[in-house]
């Protein structure tokens, strides 16, 4: 039986990894608008970090701006914002051809008490620990697992393929780009993970839920993620955001 949840806690690490030169992937979280986001940029030069950093900005001052808003119509302001950073992420290439083609993975949650909605375009992801137990929210765009998803490649083909880096959809890189949305209902205890492959590339779903399956606070918990992924070979920007839904 699901139980109305009153508040959230958050807390969010971003890393650069052992490999990189900067940190492309961005960040920002509201608890008291119920909006959590993470997004992690793509394009030469400075252009990921300026796209990722655009689209945070956008989400985040459209969603923490509404107001009077019915839970019901919380997914159409969502989906707007996300829209609206596809906008000036678009535009802002087209205007700069140094930053043409940049773009930007997108992971978000919101939340309204126990009604909670998971928007991502791209492969950054959304897990759920419940009651020890590790499950994916999302499903990654990227060309590896849509092959995996229709049976023509395996899941161990994927974790070896030299395209495993190719997203299929992502922000700002098109005119019009739409997100998968998921709907859940929380409880009491569960605890959200929104993260940037830099983390899932290093660490199994097994090593997630081990790290998490401890009574730590939140931004322990994001330390102790980062700490395994840059030991495991940091091979590209890791970004943890964990939201806990508390009665």
């Amino acid at each position: 039986m699901a139980t109305a949840v009153v508040h959230y806690a958050a807390a969010a690490v971003s890393d650069r990894g052992r490999k990189r030169p900067s940190n492309e992937d961005a960040y920002g979280f509201s608890v008291e608008h119920g909006v959590f986001i993470v997004c992690d940029g793509m394009g030469g030069a400075a252009a990921g970090e300026i796209a990722s950093s655009i689209a945070v900005d956008e989400v985040m001052g459209l969603l923490s701006s509404r107001s009077g808003e019915q839970p019901a119509g919380l997914l159409r302001v969502a989906e707007q914002a996300i829209c609206a950073a596809n906008d000036a992420i678009y535009s802002r290439s087209q205007r700069n051809e140094k930053l043409s083609g940049m773009g930007t993975t997108l992971v978000a949650l919101v939340v309204e008490e126990s009604r909670v909605w998971v928007l991502n375009i791209g492969d950054s992801r959304c897990y759920r620990l419940r009651n020890g137990s590790l499950t994916q929210v999302t499903l990654d765009h990227s060309l590896v697992e849509e092959q995996v998803r229709m049976g023509r490649m395996t899941r161990a083909e994927a974790l070896r393929s030299p395209l495993r880096n190719v997203i299929t959809r992502a922000l700002g890189t098109q005119e019009c780009v739409t997100p998968d949305v998921f709907e859940l209902e929380a409880e009491r205890g569960d605890l959200f993970l929104l993260c940037s492959d830099g983390l899932t590339r290093e660490l199994t779903d097994s090593d997630v839920q081990s790290l998490l399956g401890v009574d730590f606070p939140l931004d322990n918990l994001c330390g102790r993620l980062v700490r395994a992924a840059n030991k495991a070979g940091g091979h590209d920007n890791i970004t943890c955001l964990l939201v806990r839904a508390e009665g």
